[in-house]
């Protein structure tokens, strides 16, 4: 992700320290490289580990990059369907509402 489409704040900080913020972007690259997965499969990871987070702004941002990377609104929405067994009915919706936020603005 480009520093220009990061939150104000990170993209502050990723300004003021340019040095961890490639080291920052190379962790994630290695990490994609270090397995199997396609890109596809990875951003949908990415996404419901945000969702298992509990982090209204990873998820944002996962949606974001998802929907650039060409996913549907509807694979998006199913990774949030898919937490409820796990993290409960009430973080799936949480989770689906986080999604709208972004799938809905597009």
């Amino acid at each position: 992700m480009a520093k220009n489409s990061l939150p104000s704040l990170a993209s502050k900080v990723a300004e003021e320290h340019p040095d961890m913020w490639r080291a920052y972007e190379a962790l994630g690259k290695a990490c994609a490289a270090a397995g199997p997965l396609d890109s596809r499969t990875i951003r949908l990871v990415k996404l419901a580990l945000a969702v298992g987070r509990g982090s209204e702004g990873a998820v944002h941002s996962h949606v974001r990059r998802g929907l650039e990377e060409g996913l549907s609104g509807e694979e998006l929405h199913h990774v949030a369907l898919l937490a409820a067994p796990t993290l409960g009915f009430p973080a799936a919706v949480k989770a689906l509402s986080w999604i709208n936020d972004i799938v809905k603005a597009t």
